[in-house]
C-alpha cells in the first residue's frame, strides 16, 4: 500500500510540473504576441519593412507591366510613404475581394489599392484622410451610341469589381439584364472590348487611364455621369493608431513638399492636388 501512494504521489508531481511548466511556455508566448501588437508602427520600424496589400490589375494605381514590374499611382506613393517612415516598402498581392480580411488577419500592415472610404469598410477598418477625390463612371467600347447614360444600362450586361463599390452601385440601378463580377479591372475591361458585356461601372482614375494610355487609345469611351462621390484612402487595422499617425504625416509631407503633385502628373496627366 505505501509502495502505491509513494508511486502515485511521484505521478502527481510529474504531471503537476509538467503542467506548471506548460503554463509558464505558454504565457511567455502569449505575452510574446501580445508586445507584437501593441505598437504596429514599432514593429514596422523594427523590421524596417511596411508590408502594403494591394491588388495588382487596377490601373493606373497598381497594375503590372509587359516585364512583370509593378507600377502605378500608389506603388509611388507608398515607396514615397515608405522613405517618410525610413523603411522599405513590401507589396503583397491579394485578392481585392478579400484585401479587409487579409488586413485585418495580419497579412500586412496597411492597405494602399485604390481604396475607397464607405461607412461599411469604416466599421471594419480606420482611414487615413483622403488622399483621391474617387467616383465611380460608365465605361463603354468606343462606337456604341447606345449607352449615353446610366438610364440606358436597362435591358444591357454590365460588368464590376467583385468586392468594389461599383458592385454597390450597380444594384441601385435598375432593370439591367446581367450584372457580371471580376477579380479584376483588367479582365472586365477586357471583355468589354470583345463584346461579353455592354459597360463596365469602375472608378475614376482607372476609365481616364484606359482612354488615355497609347494602346488602348480610341478603344474605350468614358461617360460623363458619375454616379458617386467617393474618397481613396489609406487602409489599417483598428487599434493601429501610431502607425496611422505616422502615414498621416508622411502624406501630409509628401503633399506639402510637392511629391504627391510630381506623382499625379506622372499617372494622371495633371496635378489633382492644385
Amino acid at each position: 500500500m505505501k509502495k502505491l501512494k509513494k508511486t502515485i504521489i511521484v505521478m502527481l508531481t510529474i504531471v503537476f510540473a509538467a503542467a506548471l511548466f506548460a503554463g509558464c511556455g505558454s504565457s511567455n508566448s502569449n505575452s510574446g504576441d501580445e508586445q507584437k501588437g501593441q505598437n504596429a508602427l514599432e514593429r514596422v520600424k523594427k523590421a524596417g519593412v511596411l508590408k502594403v496589400g494591394l491588388e495588382d490589375s487596377f490601373p493606373p494605381m497598381e497594375f503590372r507591366d509587359n516585364q512583370n514590374v509593378l507600377k502605378g499611382f500608389d506603388i509611388d506613393m507608398a515607396n514615397a510613404i515608405g522613405k517618410k517612415l525610413g523603411v522599405k516598402t513590401q507589396f503583397v498581392g491579394t485578392e481585392f475581394n478579400g484585401i479587409i480580411l487579409a488586413l485585418n488577419s495580419g497579412k500586412f500592415d496597411v492597405i494602399i489599392s485604390g481604396l475607397s472610404i464607405d461607412e461599411k469598410r469604416k466599421k471594419q477598418i480606420d482611414f487615413s484622410q483622403p488622399y483621391i477625390q474617387n467616383a465611380q463612371i460608365i465605361v463603354t467600347k468606343s462606337g456604341n451610341e447606345a449607352i449615353k447614360t446610366s438610364k440606358d444600362l436597362a435591358g444591357k450586361k454590365v460588368g464590376v469589381g467583385l468586392g468594389t463599390t461599383s458592385e454597390k452601385v450597380v444594384q441601385t440601378l435598375q432593370g439591367i439584364k446581367e450584372v457580371k463580377k471580376y477579380d479584376k479591372t483588367t479582365e472586365e475591361l477586357q471583355d468589354l472590348l470583345i463584346g461579353r458585356i455592354d459597360a463596365v461601372i469602375v472608378d475614376e482614375p482607372v476609365g481616364k487611364y484606359y482612354i488615355s494610355s497609347p494602346d488602348k487609345k480610341g478603344k474605350y469611351t468614358v461617360l460623363n455621369e458619375k454616379l458617386t462621390n467617393e474618397p481613396m484612402g489609406v487602409g489599417f487595422k483598428k487599434g493601429d493608431k501610431e502607425l496611422e499617425t505616422a502615414v498621416q504625416k508622411a502624406l501630409d509631407e509628401l503633399k506639402k513638399d510637392g511629391t504627391m503633385s510630381k506623382i499625379s502628373t506622372k499617372w494622371f496627366g495633371e496635378d489633382i492636388y492644385k
